[in-house]
């Protein structure tokens, strides 16, 4: 085998091998599995999986491996499309059903650029419509066409230019030319419909005049980044109306046309979450019929016969002199076993020990490699293999743990912005470097950090709204897993792990113990107890009568015995837990309360004896 030094370690984003100094690494080191052929059939229109599981990786290989029978084209969503997406909104007062035409034009636009590139042939003969429509796309672009989104967008941005040069070269008849601009904006809007409808039937008549040899495919990735600058709701907007028209296209137009071998199909990239959030109808159908679910999950025992395992010992495999037998490349790095694994194994058990940082993802995998070789590769302090040590080490998990959390920030960026993220970090101050609690641990950070959050006068994000929504928070973020008991074993429930195409949000247990990541451990402040905090600078009110209190229950959960008192001149909520309510009738919401206060074990103030305020 070669020395460590000798490996490429390659790179955790899968658009570096679109260049072409790096597409014959990745054609090497790429696993083809089963979602590959998948993706080929014609009926997929999604590609759907975590960010980090290789959605961009399979486009990238598809695209880079051409055949004479099936071409692909991939194209990215940047920041200034999203730009130009709003700025044609507000000029044009945009809905739904019109972002949906403008993806029409953009879609068709880039098809009949990867047609141009990839299948000269097709309409080299005598189809003058098709010859036509290119003469016009030539003469917008100044023989300079590039097929991108942006370049869609330019269009239609400037559709009465496309349509004067599909008039001049693609024979077209412009229903309605005489219309003038009008200041109105209803018919500015009527009028950049009529546009938009008119380049769309042209694209449509000259690609269906088309005899193709070759399927055609289209990937549109970047979807699941919104930039900052960008509020949710207009980026939402937006991926709607692309997924509305991607299902149009490629159920009502692709299909219809005739006399053509090559067939046609646009396939967006999409998260779970986004895909869930697109409104469409029959969703679960679409997701078991129309798409191409990428899924890494891993269990510890047969983990060998894993793709997450092949993959990996492929990325080391491929870069030897002579190929190995699977497995033999990642035991000889990797010479050395799991702690605590039940079963016992004839070979090396180290790759459970990797897996165990992970969120079961390829990119995951490649940052572990990628940090061993930047912490003892390149310090010389790994020559032939990596040690137990080194994996397990605190300044790979440091380093490691940086990546990870980094992956979490980007995730939530998706939905939140940059004080939100510092709120989501502080709470684990509140767990008193606890990284295994139980459900009232919990419930006692919570509480205090909500106290934490009133003081400061920060608004409260609407994932930490109630104990129970910020639990399933951090559930869905994989921050966290929650863990079953039985008489005989210990069941770990991640979110990653219960997640399937059949149950896109696996819902979190209450009154349960919990324990974060392992690969999160290290860098959310979890790893020593904090004694210096919480010391309140803020007045107590003085108790009402004997050492009582009076409130109004802002929250009460009965199924899980807690709820918040907003204590009469205080800016704070006070916590307490069902079992301390020794009032005669149930506590609801907006009752007027008595309570005393009393410190927790850990010195926290919480509300105790609560019973109701008579005559109220």
């Amino acid at each position: 085998m070669k020395p460590l030094n000798k490996l490429t370690f390659g790179f955790a984003d899968a658009e570096n091998y679109r260049r072409r100094e790096n597409k014959n690494l990745f054609n090497q080191i790429f696993l083809r599995t089963e979602a590959l052929e998948e993706l080929t059939e014609r009926n997929t229109f999604f590609l759907v999986g975590e960010k980090g599981t290789g959605k961009t990786a399979y486009a990238v290989y598809l695209t880079n491996s051409p055949s004479d029978v099936r071409k692909y084209s991939h194209k990215f969503i940047r920041e200034t499309d999203y730009t130009k997406f709003v700025a044609l909104k507000n000029q044009n007062a945009l809905g739904l059903s019109e972002y949906v035409d403008i993806w029409k034009v953009i879609l068709l636009l880039l098809v009949a650029g990867s047609i141009i590139e990839n299948e000269a042939r097709s309409f080299a003969g005598a189809n003058n419509k098709f010859k036509g429509l290119k003469a016009a796309i030539d003469a917008y672009y100044q023989n300079a066409f590039s097929p991108e989104v942006v370049s869609g967008l330019q269009l239609v941005e400037n559709s009465e230019e496309i349509i004067k040069m599909l008039v001049k070269f693609a024979g077209l008849v412009q229903a309605g030319a005489d219309v003038k601009q009008s200041s109105s904006t209803q018919k500015n809007l009527q009028r950049f419909q009529t546009d938009l409808l008119t380049i769309q039937r042209s694209f449509e008549n000259a690609i269906s005049s088309l005899n193709l040899t070759a399927d055609h495919t289209v990937f549109i990735d970047g979807i699941d980044i919104r930039p900052e600058s960008i509020p949710y709701p207009r980026y939402q907007d937006c991926v709607k109306g692309l997924a509305n028209a991607l299902w149009s296209l490629n159920n009502d137009f692709f299909p219809s046309i005739r006399d053509s071998k090559g067939r046609i199909k646009v396939v967006a990239l999409l998260r779970p979450d986004i895909f869930n959030s697109l409104g469409m109808q029959n969703r679960n159908t679409k997701l078991k019929d129309n798409s191409t679910v990428l899924d890494w999950r891993t269990r510890y025992h047969g983990y060998r016969e894993s793709n997450l395992f092949k993959m990996a010992d492929r990325f080391l495999s491929v870069q030897q002199d002579t190929s190995p037998q699977p497995g033999v490349a990642w035991d000889h790095y990797f010479p050395f076993n799991a702690a605590s694994l039940l079963e016992e194994e004839s070979r090396p058990t180290s790759f459970i020990t990797v897996l165990r940082y992970s969120f079961h993802r390829p990119r995951d995998i490649l940052a572990v490699l990628d940090t061993l070789d930047e912490l003892y590769v390149r310090t010389g302090q790994a020559t032939d293999n990596f040690t137990y040590e080194q994996l397990t080490s605190k300044e790979f998990r440091r380093a490691y743990g940086t990546y990870m959390l980094g992956e979490v920030k980007d995730s939530l960026s998706f939905y939140y912005g940059e004080d939100e993220y510092e709120l989501f970090l502080k709470f684990f101050e509140y767990l008193d470097g606890h990284n295994k609690f139980d459900y009232s641990k919990f419930l006692s950070a919570y509480a205090d950090f909500v106290t934490f959050i009133g003081r400061s006068g920060k608004k409260r994000p609407d994932f930490m709204e109630t104990a129970e929504d910020f639990l399933q928070f951090l559930y869905d973020q994989n921050i966290i897993s929650y863990i079953e008991m039985t008489d005989d074993e210990r069941f770990i429930r991640w979110c990653f792990i219960e997640r399937s195409p059949s149950n896109i949000s696996p819902k979190v247990k209450t009154n349960m113990d919990y324990e974060i990541h392992y690969g999160l451990g290290n860098v959310l402040n979890t790893g020593k107890k904090i004694r210096s905090r919480r010391k309140s600078g803020t007045a107590v009110v003085a108790p009402s009568r004997a050492g009582f209190f009076e409130g109004t229950v802002k929250f009460f959960k009965i199924s899980d015995k807690f709820g918040f008192i907003v204590q009469d001149g205080m800016p704070v909520d006070m916590f307490f837990h069902g079992n301390r309510v020794i009032a005669t009738s149930a506590v609801r919401k907006g009752d007027r309360v008595r309570f005393r206060l009393e410190k927790d074990q850990d010195g926290r103030l919480m509300a105790v004896d609560v019973m109701h305020v008579k005559g109220v």
